[in-house]
C-alpha cells in the first residue's frame, strides 16, 4: 500500500472534510482485509478491518499488546513516553493481569444498577437542554455545543467532583487532547503542548482527589480517589490516569455518538418520525447510533510474538490497528451496512470495543444518549440542517464539532 492510502486512514485534515474514509475502508474489507502501511508520520502498522479479525484480535490480550500504545506514535518517538502524561498509569493502556486488577477499582460503579443511581441526573440534564432549545426564540442552534458537548459534560463532571464553574476548563482540556491538531479546539501537537496539559491536568484533579480522601462520598471522584489494588492504596500516578481516562474517554465518545446520532436522525426523517410514533424503539435506535458514528474511530494493539491473522503472518512488535468504524459496516456481519435502520436486529457492534478492554463506561454512555434522544422525539416535531456538519479535525475519536439545526419545538 502506498503512502497516499496510509494517510487516508490516518491525517486528521482527511477527516475534517467529511469523516472515515469508508469507501477506503470497504475496499480494503474487500480486497485486503490486513494490510501493511509505511508513512512518513507514524510508526509502520497493519489496518485490521474486518469485524471477525478485530474481535478475535480483541479477545487474545496476552497476544496483542496494549501496554506498548494504543494510539500510533509518531515515527521519530516509537517507544517514547508522551511528555506530561508519561507518569499517568492509564488502565486502558495495560495488559493482563494488572489490567484486570486495575479495572476492578471503579468497574463495580458502572453496572447497570450503580448507574441507575443517577438516572434522576441524567434525565435533568436532557430536559434542561431541551427546555433552553424550546426558549430559543429563533428556533436554531447548534446541536453539537448546546446539546451533545452538555449534556455528558454536566453529568460526568459532577461524578468527577469537578465544580461546574470549572466545566468550561475541563472541556478545553479534553479538546486538546484530543483533538491537537484542530486549529478550533486544539492546543498543538509538539512535546512541550503536551507537556503543558499534563501539568494541567494534575492540576485540576489533585485538589479534587485530596479532597475525596478527606471528605468520601458515594460518587466515582471518591471510588477513584480512595481505589485499591489488591488490598494496598492505589498509587497516585494511577490514581490521576483513572481521572484522565474515565472523564475525557466518557465525554468526548459520548458527545461525538450524540451529535453524529442527532444528524442520522434530522438526515432520516422516516427513522425519526418512526421513532416519534413509538419510543420503545429507543433503545435499539441508540445501538444504531453507536454502530453509526462509531466515536472511537480506532485501537491500536502490539504483536507480543510473531502471530498470523486472517491468514496474514505479523511479526512481534509490529503494532496493529484495528478500525472500529470499518467492523461497524462490515457486509459480513451487518445487512445493508450503510444504512441507517433503528430498528437493526442483531446488532453486534464493537463501537465499545470487545473483550478484555470492553468499555466499562458502556452503560452509562447508552443511559445519556438514550436521555437525550427520548426528549428531542417527545418534543421536536421537526427539524433540519441549515449548513453543513463540521467534523473536528482529528483521526482517533472522531466525530462533528458543529450541527446547524433550524427546528419545530413542542414547549
Amino acid at each position: 500500500m502506498t503512502n497516499q492510502d496510509g494517510m487516508k486512514l490516518l491525517d486528521p485534515a482527511l477527516y475534517a472534510t467529511g469523516g472515515p474514509p469508508h469507501e477506503f475502508l470497504a475496499e480494503l474489507r474487500q480486497n485486503a482485509p490486513v494490510s501493511r502501511f509505511e508513512i512518513d508520520r507514524v510508526e509502520p502498522f497493519w489496518a485490521i478491518t474486518r469485524h471477525a479479525d478485530i474481535t478475535s484480535i480483541s479477545k487474545q490480550p496476552d497476544k496483542f499488546l496494549s501496554g506498548p500504545g494504543i494510539t500510533l506514535a509518531p515515527a521519530d518517538q516509537v517507544g517514547e513516553d508522551v511528555p506530561g502524561f508519561s507518569s499517568m498509569r492509564v488502565v486502558i493502556s495495560m495488559d493482563p493481569p494488572e489490567h484486570r486488577d486495575v479495572r476492578k477499582v471503579a468497574s463495580p460503579w458502572f453496572t447497570p444498577r450503580s448507574v441507575g443511581r443517577i438516572d434522576g441526573a441524567v434525565e435533568l440534564s436532557a430536559k434542561q437542554l431541551v427546555d433552553a432549545l424550546a426558549k430559543n426564540p429563533e428556533r436554531h442552534a447548534d446541536f453539537a455545543t448546546q446539546i451533545a458537548i452538555k449534556h455528558p459534560l454536566r453529568i460526568l463532571a459532577t461524578a468527577l467532583g469537578i465544580p461546574e464553574e470549572q466545566e468550561g476548563k475541563i472541556l478545553e482540556l479534553s479538546n486538546r487532547l484530543f483533538a491537537p491538531d484542530d486549529e478550533e479546539l486544539g492546543g498543538g501537537t509538539q512535546p512541550e503542548d503536551f507537556a503543558e496539559l499534563g501539568q494541567e491536568f494534575v492540576k485540576l484533579f489533585l485538589p479534587i482527589i485530596q479532597n475525596r480522601r478527606e471528605n468520601p462520598t458515594e460518587d466515582l471522584a471518591s471510588v477513584l480517589a480512595n481505589g485499591q489494588i489488591n488490598g494496598a492504596p492505589m498509587g497516585p500516578m494511577e490514581t490521576l490516569g483513572y481521572y484522565l481516562i474515565v472523564f475525557n474517554a466518557g465525554h468526548d465518545t459520548t458527545k461525538n455518538a450524540l451529535a453524529g446520532g442527532i444528524r442520522a436522525l434530522v438526515e432520516h426523517p422516516e427513522q425519526f418520525q418512526k421513532l416519534r410514533r413509538d419510543p420503545s424503539l429507543i433503545p435499539s435506535a441508540v445501538e444504531e447510533i453507536l454502530r453509526w458514528t462509531s466515536p472511537v474511530n480506532y485501537m491500536k494493539r502490539t504483536a507480543a510474538e510473531e502471530v498470523v491473522v486472517n491468514g496474514q503472518k505479523i511479526p512481534k512488535g509490529e503494532a496493529l490497528v484495528m478500525f472500529y468504524a470499518s467492523g461497524n459496516r462490515d457486509e459480513d456481519v451487518f445487512e445493508n451496512p450503510f444504512s441507517f435502520d433503528i430498528e437493526r436486529k442483531p446488532n453486534p457492534h464493537i463501537a465499545f470495543g470487545y473483550g478484555e478492554h470492553f468499555c466499562m463506561g458502556a452503560h452509562f454512555a447508552r443511559r445519556s444518549i438514550a436521555a437525550i434522544v427520548r426528549e428531542l422525539v417527545q418534543r421536536v416535531e421537526g427539524w433540519e440542517l441549515t449548513a453543513d456538519p463540521e467534523w473536528i479535525k482529528a483521526s482517533f475519536v472522531v466525530g462533528l464539532k458543529h450541527l446547524p439545526v433550524r427546528y419545530q419545538i413542542a414547549s
